[in-house]
């Protein structure tokens, strides 16, 4: 090869983008946010994990119980599981038909005050969602509790006896099912509106209705946003604190009785209440049912980034 024929290779090459100093700013603002979450979230993990290695090691009869530490948290680990089944089971189809109905349904001024109104759920405070629970929610539902347990009682979750209050694991789900609603809604509605016109345009064309225009080609394509808003809400669910704490009547044990007044605590309600009195060695098992939180949190969170960037390189046309 030539030192012409060099030379003329060179010159076909494109010149390499000059970055200003501002793009080179702001890259090591982007790239500095970036690895100090990491950073603090390690540390997070560092802190409980260390703190908790008291309770780890203690002797069973040492943890309150007496039955070791892993009894002491699989009832709370079971409380959250199941309020946060019973918010997600509640709130996902209503959210996703909402969201449906601000997007394809309503008219122009109605969806946006209506987005509007639902986006501003998420402004409200758990204090006042669980002081609402408390006073309107539960004694609205002690009336149908009464009718499940003389008609439904067949059904495990339904087996009674009744609460009196309403203070119940099935009104603490249904508390947070109004408390993540909001974020399954908006993703829902952001998703949903993303759809391929085209798709929609061809779907219509053919003579489908607008239902069918949305089963063909909205709710498909919008699938996997729909399963990562609701877990990204589940793991709200999962975290709520004061709300839980105010509206559940709590009496330990592990049962599938949703309308009863034996309740089993969540983790995240039971450090709350528990930790003001705690010292030592409590202290300790709180911040174990912490990580233990920590670690379900984190993967709620990971599955459901991991079934939105599946969707990422959806290539649909515009």
């Amino acid at each position: 090869m030539t030192s012409l024929d060099t030379q003329r290779r060179k010159d076909a090459q494109p010149p390499k983008p000059v970055r200003s100093p501002g793009d080179r700013t702001f890259a090591g603002l982007s790239t500095g946010a970036g690895i100090l979450i990491l950073l603090v979230l390690a540390g997070v993990a560092a802190f409980l994990v260390s703190e908790s290695l008291d309770a780890i090691s203690a002797p069973a009869e040492d943890i309150a119980g007496g039955e070791g530490v892993w009894a002491y948290v699989g009832p709370l680990v079971f409380g959250t599981l199941v309020a946060a089944v019973i918010a997600l089971v509640v709130a996902t189809p209503l959210g996703v038909a909402i969201a449906l109905f601000i997007t394809y349904y309503a008219p122009k001024r109605v969806a946006a005050t209506l987005g509007y109104l639902i986006d501003l759920l998420a402004a409200i405070p758990s204090v006042v969602y669980g002081f609402w629970g408390l006073a309107a929610l539960a004694p609205a539902m002690v009336p149908f509790y009464a009718w499940a347990e003389d008609n439904l009682s067949f059904i495990p979750f339904f087996a009674g006896p009744a609460s009196a209050t309403g203070r119940t694991m099935l009104t603490a789900g249904l508390v947070l099912a109004i408390m993540i609603l909001p974020i399954i809604s908006a993703i829902s509605r952001e998703v949903f509106s993303q759809a391929p016109a085209l798709h929609r345009e061809a779907a219509l064309a053919l003579g489908a209705t607008r239902w069918e225009m949305i089963k063909m080609a909205v709710l498909p394509y919008g699938k996997s946003g729909v399963i990562g808003g609701s877990m990204l809400g589940l793991g709200r669910a999962l975290g709520e604190t004061l709300a839980v704490a105010i509206v559940l009547s709590v009496s330990g044990g592990v049962t599938f009785n949703l309308i009863s007044s034996s309740n089993p605590s969540t983790i995240a309600a039971n450090i709350a209440l528990q930790f003001p009195e705690s010292s030592g060695l409590g202290v300790s098992t709180l911040i174990f049912t912490g990580l233990v939180l920590f670690v379900i949190t984190l993967a709620v969170n990971m599955l459901a980034r991991y079934v939105v960037n599946r969707r990422a390189d959806f290539s649909g046309a515009n």
